[in-house]
């Protein structure tokens, strides 16, 4: 089916909206899928706080032109899906992994990390970093645990203080009790 003008002016809008304005988005190839896998690609990339869209590659390329995308015009070639995303690129990047283990025919053509491009082997290598949540629990856990070993530290000296005092205080008495 043949797109109207019209038609072809909301699309170029919507994708020069918040798919362009983008600082990380993963291109696909998705030959070969089913829609029921489709549908479910689309709920686990909702649910890694993304979005997926299909694209017209053509209209694509003219929405990306003056964006951060544009640097990925050249793999909008074939079926080609975006799934981007405002926040984590690495969560966005193992939910595209994980479903590409799943389903094999997904293909990943390109992706655009921090208004950075990277190959498509570039994306299952960001899938394998931990979260940003691991990263700021184990910061904070490398921050704390000097903090910690201090006041273990300080704690374990008072009452080996207040045993050395109490020695000396009876190491005192015995002294007059002997001397006096």
């Amino acid at each position: 089916m043949a797109l109207t003008r019209e038609t072809k002016a909301e699309l170029l809008a919507s994708y020069q909206g918040d798919m362009a304005a983008a600082p990380h988005a993963f291109l696909v190839g998705f030959s070969g899928i089913t829609v029921g896998q489709v549908n479910d690609l689309r709920r686990r990339v909702r649910t890694a706080g993304g979005r997926y869209s299909v694209v017209k590659n053509r209209i694509a390329k003219l929405a990306f032109e003056d964006s951060s995308l544009g640097v990925l015009s050249d793999h909008l070639v074939g079926p080609t899906a975006i799934a981007y995303s405002d926040d984590d690129p690495v969560g966005l990047a193992k939910t595209l992994t994980e479903f590409a283990e799943d389903v094999p025919v997904l293909e990943f053509k390109a992706g655009l990390v921090d208004g950075q491009q990277v190959s498509a082997e570039a994306i299952k290598e960001i899938a394998n970093l931990p979260s940003r949540e691991a990263l700021v629990a184990k910061l904070l856990f490398l921050l704390q645990s000097p903090v910690a070993r201090l006041v273990r530290g300080l704690g374990d000296i008072t009452p080996q203080f207040l045993r050395a005092l109490n020695q000396v205080a009876n190491q005192k008495e015995a002294s007059q009790e002997s001397g006096g």
